[in-house]
């Protein structure tokens, strides 16, 4: 069974770089075809796409969010992780990892961790 798990500091503060990563087991990062995602919900409000880095290492973003966000991995400890950098608090929220089996959707996510931007 695939599983995925977040981990990475609770609290940022802003103009700093939140950090995550998420651990996959289960299942390699490097499989054909699989895509491994980010997705955040703010308090209030829906789930939002960040960004993914595909099985090739290939990466794709949120155009709100390219600007900002950077996807990497180490295949090693079949880990990859997420960088928003200049963080502010509307970046406030649940982020969770996922994996994108293409041609039929987000089929195993994290659990989810609650980030808060804060002074």
């Amino acid at each position: 069974q695939v599983q995925l798990q977040e981990s990475g500091p609770g609290l940022v503060k802003p103009s700093q770089t939140l950090s995550l990563t998420c651990t996959v087991s289960g299942g390699s990062i490097t499989t054909n075809y699989y895509y491994w995602s980010w997705i955040r919900q703010p308090p209030g409000k829906g789930l939002e796409w960040m960004g993914a880095i595909a099985y090739s290492g290939s990466t794709y973003y949120s155009p709100s969010l390219k600007s900002r966000t950077s996807i990497s991995r180490d295949t090693s400890k079949n880990q990859f992780t997420l960088q928003l950098s200049s963080v502010t608090p509307e970046d406030t929220a649940v982020y969770y990892c996922a994996r994108d089996d293409t041609g039929w959707g987000l089929d195993y996510w994290g659990q989810g961790t609650q980030v808060t931007v804060s002074s």
